[in-house]
């Protein structure tokens, strides 16, 4: 309105396509551009006498959008990783969450599916909030899963900061986004407070509540949320002024109780998201992994200076299935091409004894803690701590981040605050060291300081590193933070309760750290942490007793799941491949008949998901039995291109089969 009276006709029609003004004032607008001082005057008094609310919009909550504009490109723009982001302008569109998705930890999906799904429609990310249709409606709820490290959060900065700059969904006036881990930090809010206390330049917080600006509410990473969502028993709410729980807040908000106008967005790991029921979520999305030129391109940027290094770590992922798969989601290809470059750089130094190029995850993560730990990292100048000092620091802080991560996995915990911190003990001032730094990443929010490691598989890393320590003197059960259990003794007793704890747990979230406790126990695994978190060859005194107690796990029935492949995992990280490579062989030589008991059901389940042999094809061709082909159902899933010719199959084995193949989850292109 100052400006009106220097304003062409011209320059004050596009003034208006570029703001939010409304229709009554546009005409009036038109009437009046480049009539001098008079007319702003003039049109100041009548929107004043005839539109109070046209008044309140112009006078402020036009300036409060404008400082809200300001605010996010300001926090956004600084905060916005470089590298390649191309995969994420383009989501994949999903009917819902798979089995495998509501069930299992992150890893094993990745490995279950080959990091793929059968997708036939994608999104670009400036029409995810649009009709798919002229016939159909915007989302109200939308829902955006990922595996931890994909990049969800990421996610939600580049379409917050490009949204900031206007250059999409300009319909939006306001665009709330917020993070669970700040919402843990109150017990109770209103949806008017939540609002005001995130952006307290936001003054008029009814504007948003009463629908009369259309608004998208961000909430990021309900994995990391103190409380469950049960929207069984959600108390109904529809007062934006009245405090509430926060997880009963968030339940009447997606229900449409509270915010009922606004669009809301929530991004989630898959098992997370299945807390929300499916019959209130609009559109579904999902955040592909990097495909192969991506991987490339981000290993490129993590090795600018030499490009030789990147090409050599690069080769090694593509050499291992496994790896390469898992080296599709950015957080997990940081860890694993540091980890292989510190190797690498390693193996040339003719004073050391050549050390092996790591092939499991433990190794991955031994490699990656002994780079911290000896401060020999990728983006710093290395440290000049004397080695003893060194040492002494690191346990100190491994022993202490350790029993956090490990509680933390019980409880399901991801995100931590000064009052667990000193629960556990932990000395706030060593969380200013650069080890620490280097695991345990810090965000200040508005309310609180938050800690959360640098990836799942980090946490579930010092999990297992504590775990195996604590083990060799523990008396009682540790799975038990009082204390209060029966006596229990030794190393192996330990080993074993946390084995077996594994596969009772319906929620899988223990897999991944088991699998680093028997990894814990290998001969290269020992070489590489003795001395800075291991004892030397300490290993042989349980290695076997383990091993053999892994393989008894496997002898149990013809039910081939998931637990059974994990448990196969386990001896890979162990070292003990002796049953696969049987397996193996026989797969490749077509002399599986006859030779699959429950031990070789299990290690042939593991081989369909990890071998090389079945890239291309997987041949069970003249193999299989009913109870067999039975038992292998729920991974036969993912095999794209399957062989089952002269199996004798009768009629109930084809409906077994008919039944494979109409289910979410299954991958299968071509059966023969």
């Amino acid at each position: 309105l100052r400006r009106l009276d220097l304003l062409t006709a011209e320059e004050a029609s596009r003034a208006q396509e570029a703001s939010s003004l409304p229709e009554q004032v546009r005409a009036v607008v038109d009437v009046l551009a480049g009539k001098g001082s008079h007319a702003c005057q003039s049109l100041q008094t009548f929107i004043e006498t005839t539109n109070s609310q046209l008044y309140l919009h112009i006078s402020v909550y036009e300036p409060m959008v404008q400082k809200h504009l300001e605010s996010l490109q300001s926090y956004y723009g600084n905060g916005l990783e470089t590298g390649p982001l191309q995969r994420l302008t383009n989501l994949l569109l999903v009917e819902g969450l798979t089995d495998i998705q509501q069930k299992e930890h992150d890893i094993l999906q990745m490995e279950a599916t080959k990091g793929l799904r059968n997708m036939s429609k994608s999104i670009p990310l400036e029409k995810l909030f649009l009709p798919l249709s002229k016939v159909s409606i915007p989302p109200r709820i939308s829902v955006t899963i990922g595996v931890a490290g994909i990049g969800k959060s990421t996610l939600v900065k580049l379409f917050v900061y490009t949204w900031a700059k206007r250059e999409i969904n300009r319909d939006i006036i306001f665009v709330l986004p917020l993070t669970f881990r700040e919402l843990n930090a109150y017990e109770k809010l209103s949806a008017e407070r939540l609002i005001c206390s995130a952006f307290p330049h936001i003054t008029e917080p009814n504007y948003i509540s009463a629908g009369a600006a259309r608004t998208l509410l961000i909430l990021d990473g309900l994995d990391e949320f103190k409380t469950p969502l049960d929207f069984s028993n959600t108390v109904v709410c529809t007062d934006p002024k009245k405090e509430i729980q926060v997880d009963n807040l968030i339940t009447n908000i997606i229900r449409g109780n509270l915010l009922r106008d606004a669009s809301v967005w929530v991004t989630s790991r898959p098992t997370a998201a299945s807390q929300i029921p499916g019959g209130l979520v609009d559109r579904m999305t999902e955040i592909r992994g990097f495909g192969a030129a991506e991987m490339k391109d981000f290993l490129d940027q993590m090795f600018l200076d030499n490009r030789d290094l990147s090409s050599q770590v690069l080769h090694h992922i593509r050499a291992n299935r496994t790896l390469h798969v898992m080296c599709t989601v950015p957080a997990f290809c940081w860890i694993s091409g540091s980890s292989i470059a510190y190797y690498l750089k390693n193996s040339t130094d003719q004073s050391q004894e050549t050390p092996v190029i790591p092939k499991t995850l433990s190794e991955i993560y031994s490699y990656y803690f002994k780079m911290a730990l000896s401060g020999d990292w990728p983006e710093k100048p290395r440290e000049t701590l004397r080695i003893e000092q060194a040492v002494n620091n690191s346990k100190k802080i491994v022993g202490s981040l350790g029993r956090l991560a490990f509680y933390g996995l019980l409880k399901k915990k991801h995100v931590f605050y000064e009052q667990d911190m000193k629960a556990y003990g932990i000395d706030l001032s060593l969380l200013q060291s650069s080890l620490c730094s280097r695991l345990l990443l810090k965000e200040e929010t508005q309310s609180s300081t938050a800690y959360y490691f640098s990836h799942l598989t980090i946490q579930e890393f010092l999990a297992a590193l504590y775990y195996y320590t604590a083990a060799k003197r523990a008396i009682f059960d540790l799975f038990t933070e009082s204390g209060v259990s029966w006596p229990k003794l030794g190393f192996l007793n330990h080993f074993k309760s946390a084995v077996q704890r594994s596969l009772q747990a319906e929620d899988r979230q223990l897999d991944v750290f088991v699998r680093f406790l028997a990894g814990l126990l290998s001969p290269q695994v020992n070489k590489l942490l003795s001395g800075w978190l291991l004892v030397k060859d300490e290993h042989n005194s349980f290695r076997s007793q383990a091993i053999s107690f892994l393989q008894g796990c496997l002898n149990t029935d013809y039910v081939i799941s998931s637990r059974a492949v994990n448990t196969m995992h386990c001896l890979y990280e162990i070292q003990h491949t002796e049953i696969a490579k049987t397996v193996e062989e026989a797969m490749k030589n077509e002399s599986l008949a006859g030779m699959l008991t429950p031990v070789n059901c299990s290690a042939l389940a593991y081989l369909l998901q990890v071998s090389d042999v079945c890239m291309e094809e997987t041949n069970l061709s003249n193999c299989l039995t009913y109870n067999v082909c039975k038992s292998l159902l729920s991974q036969l899933l993912f095999c794209q291109n399957l062989r089952l010719d002269n199996n004798q199959f009768k009629d109930n084995a084809m409906e077994l089969l008919g039944s494979v193949l109409s289910g979410k989850d299954c991958q299968i292109q071509k059966l023969r």
